[in-house]
């Protein structure tokens, strides 16, 4: 894609397809005079008589006559601009995106100056635009042998603003990058389970990590056995599929020191295993390693942008299935932590392979942890399916943390993890943890079990069940993998460099 800056000259346009936005006053649009006059009087006219709306995210497409370059403008409602937000601007161009699904236009020019407000700029809107663009007009081709999914590239971006054209595209680049690293966690968590195996997720982090540099180490079931991997081997034992321990080390400094570890579950697909799940449960459960996803996108954000942070990814995967070999209710087995586990129901899995990731990532030197997972449907029955549930250990830290979430318009809220809940977790006639104390606060005893292996070491758990996927369409994007976190965890590590 070539991106390119110029003055609001909107006689020199060159794209096919120009983006304006339109407020409920907008007349006060810094150049409007000069956008009627190349474009036309009779657009006051449209928009007294409601033809175009200035109503929030409402679009409507005019083609455009006698022109050498613009063939069509795409006027977008921004409502009121003293309350447009920004991630009311980033939904936009979500839209935006979606609609040039439809129109493919092989260039498109963004007039930023009239998306801005008095405290978002023109950078801004460049940052935002290119976020809501990539993630809109996202696709997933999947495996029909007659594909009905668009085949589309937007080939050029031309971006007219008044202020500093090199930050301005600057900010759009990095847009670009959260957006693309978000597509690709879609796709893995779109990927059947058959296809994104242990060994293929592992295979996918190794060319990851060599793309950016990464320091990378994926463990194979010998090594695993060899850490004294317990859990994560229970969970494995039923499988002919082999676990992986993925490991990326993106080191920033010049000693490994005040090391942010990423965790993520990835299991390739859940049957719950002998405490399975029910015929319409089983359904979906390929996404069960969205928390892998959302690590592995953050990284590669993270590999592009290059921030002053140390950073360590640790995924522990496998599927988890039935078989004579699989693990059963009331075994006990005995962690990488040396902890040992009651099980109580083999579909509480996801927290034992992470007890044993954050185990790792503390004996790798890990200052800070952040686990992400698909971990529980209590946390839905809890949030609903919009928003991401959170256990902490640290105020700090997760003042930070919610800092970027809010940033990144991926709303997630903190549930309590009080001491009579971790009376519940050690609770067991005979051994030192059981792993399901009951259904009720499912979701904070699910975190609260992984809290029990990260002890002192600040900590953040992301509880991604009900926001990894999602049933219909959205504002950026299709039905299935949503991505969710890719873009909090980066800004997180973004945020934590600049601290320093």
């Amino acid at each position: 894609m070539i991106i390119s800056t110029n003055a609001v000259l909107f006689e020199e346009i060159q794209s096919e397809t120009l983006v304006v936005a339109v407020s409920k006053h907008v007349e006060n649009t810094s150049n409007w005079s000069d956008f009627l006059e190349s474009f036309g009087a009779h657009i006051m006219d449209w928009l007294k008589s409601g033809d175009i709306s200035s109503d929030l995210k409402k679009i409507v497409k005019v083609p455009v006559a006698n022109k050498d370059g613009v063939k069509r403008i795409l006027f977008v409602g921004i409502g009121d601009r003293k309350q447009l937000t920004q991630e009311n601007i980033r939904e936009i161009f979500g839209l935006v995106g979606k609609e040039l699904l439809t129109s493919k236009p092989e260039s498109l020019a963004i007039w930023v100056p009239s998306f801005t407000t008095e405290t978002i700029l023109d950078a801004d809107v460049a940052y935002l635009a290119a976020e809501g663009l990539g993630m809109g007009s996202f696709t997933y081709e999947g495996y029909k042998t007659t594909s009905n999914v668009p085949d589309y590239y937007l080939s050029a971006i031309e971006l007219l603003t008044n202020e500093d054209e090199e930050e301005v595209v600057s900010y759009f680049e990095v847009g670009t990058i959260y957006a693309d690293a978000v597509n690709e966690a879609r796709i893995l968590v779109n990927t059947p389970g058959n296809v994104l195996t242990s060994t293929q997720l592992g295979e996918y982090a190794r060319e990851l990590g060599n793309t950016y540099e990464f320091e990378t180490e994926i463990l194979g079931k010998k090594e695993i056995e060899e850490l004294g991997m317990g859990a994560l081997l229970a969970v494995n034992q039923g499988s002919v599929e082999e676990p992986r321990l993925i490991v990326l080390k993106y080191q920033a400094t010049e000693k490994w020191e005040d090391v942010v570890a990423l965790v993520g579950k990835g299991i390739t697909f859940d049957t719950g295993g002998y405490s399975i799940k029910t015929k319409t449960g089983i359904v979906g459960m390929k996404g069960d390693m969205g928390g892998a996803a959302a690590v592995l996108g953050a990284m590669q954000i993270i590999g592009e942008l290059r921030p002053n942070k140390n950073v360590l990814a640790v995924i522990a995967s496998t599927d988890n299935m039935i078989s004579g070999n699989a693990f059963k209710p009331d075994d006990v087995i005995t962690s990488m932590s040396g902890k040992t586990i009651e099980i109580l129901n083999t579909d509480a899995e996801g927290r034992l392979v992470l007890a044993d990731a954050v185990t790792y990532a503390k004996q790798q030197g890990a200052d800070y942890i952040v686990d992400v997972a698909t971990l529980t449907g209590g946390v839905i029955t809890a949030l609903g399916y919009d928003k991401t549930g959170a256990l902490t250990n640290d105020e700090a830290f997760f003042e930070t943390f919610m800092e970027s979430s809010i940033e990144t318009g991926e709303f997630t809220w903190r549930l309590p993890l009080t001491e009579n809940d971790k009376k519940r977790i050690r609770k067991s006639d005979v051994a030192d943890l059981n792993n399901s104390p009951g259904g009720d606060g499912h979701m904070i005893f699910g975190g609260g079990f992984v809290g029990e292996f990260v002890e002192n070491t600040p900590w953040i758990h992301l509880d991604i069940a009900g926001t990894s996927d999602t049933k219909s369409a959205h504002d950026f994007g299709p039905k299935g993998g949503t991505g969710v976190m890719v873009r909090t965890l980066a800004t997180l590590i973004e945020r934590m460099a600049e601290e320093e």
